[in-house]
């Protein structure tokens, strides 16, 4: 079976990052999976060509040289100083994107694939740079601040291009118990750096919006495959924002934040004005309601570091909420 175009792009950056010394076209041919199903010479020459091209279209910095000087026929390797990007600053959401799609390169399939890469290239005498090569293919564990994959990821991504219906154990919080959930899946869709999954719920007969890190790992698909097909008008973006209460309400809470605290309130609303209470300086903060039980939970857990002046009884349920605490750490 033909290797994938993508797969065999990246095998060969894989190859090129992980190596000291030039590869020669032909030490390509032998030991990057994907190469060696050409035909013939020139078909090779025609792939290599063409990927050579590809990879410098997509900024990748390909090298030309010679591992010695008695070395006649160029061979190619990526610098990993050229390679790696600069510092950058990125938004929260920025940063909460480059997080997911990490978490993603992260899982077994795609880490199996560069293994598998770095092992070939073992086998075939080719010198790795054992540094780079860690990095390539570093378990989830070694990566500070990257969790590992959802389980139940792939799964439910097989679901949604084969549009066949799943069966799984979902939890609504980590502390409910597992019930079986039965979900024609439309899409999977990242929302604030996690993973959800959008479709019908057959036992609810309603749109339904899923966690994937709540869902269990094993997966089952429940009948034919192109039997689910998601609606046109259905907008995932939106199905998800509104489910977590991220989606604007236009209704709005006045919140005072206390200076250099409760940083991700204030990024979510507008400063008004400053206004010290308590004796302490702070920001009169408005902040979309949404969903009015989230915005309580976030609020209190706060504590005095934000306060809600209106509306009032926005006011009252975060004040409920911190009297409830006091009485369970009291107990």
């Amino acid at each position: 079976m033909a290797t994938a175009k993508v797969e065999r792009l990246l095998n060969l950056v894989i190859a090129l990052l992980a190596t000291n010394s030039y590869l020669t076209a032909e030490k390509i041919r032998t030991t990057v999976l994907g190469y060696g199903d050409s035909a013939s010479d020139e078909a090779f020459s025609r792939m290599f060509e063409r990927d050579k091209n590809e990879l410098r279209d997509l900024g990748i910095p390909l090298e030309t040289g010679k591992t010695s000087g008695f070395d006649t026929v160029d061979g190619y390797r990526i610098n990993p100083d050229t390679y790696a990007l600069p510092a950058i600053d990125l938004t929260a959401e920025e940063a909460a994107a480059v997080a997911v799609a990490v978490q993603l390169w992260q899982s077994p399939e795609l880490r199996a694939n560069a293994e598998g890469a770095v092992a070939k290239l073992h086998a075939a005498g080719v010198e790795v740079d054992r540094t780079r090569a860690d990095v390539l293919v570093a378990p989830p564990t070694a990566l500070s601040g990257i969790h590992r994959s959802e389980p139940a990821l792939g799964a439910l991504m097989d679901a949604v291009q084969s549009g066949q219906a799943v069966q799984f154990e979902h939890r609504p919080s980590p502390i409910e118990a597992y019930n079986t959930r039965t979900v024609e899946p439309w899409g999977v869709m990242t929302h604030g750096g996690r993973w959800y999954l959008v479709g019908h719920d057959r036992d609810r007969d309603a749109v339904r919006t899923f966690r994937i890190s709540r869902i269990a790992s094993e997966v089952r698909p429940i009948g034919p495959t192109g039997a689910v097909n998601r609606p046109d008008t259905a907008d995932l973006r939106r199905i998800v924002a509104e489910a977590v209460g991220d989606a604007p309400s236009g209704l709005q809470a006045r919140v005072w934040v206390a200076d250099g605290r409760a940083v991700a309130l204030r990024r979510a609303g507008t400063v008004q004005g400053r206004e010290a209470l308590g004796g302490r300086d702070g920001d009169i903060v408005a902040v979309d309601i949404g969903t009015h039980d989230r915005l309580v939970r976030e609020i209190a857990g706060y504590g005095a570091d934000a306060i809600v002046l209106d509306p009032p009884q926005l006011r009252a349920d975060v004040i409920a909420r911190l009297k409830a605490r006091v009485g369970e750490v009291s107990a």
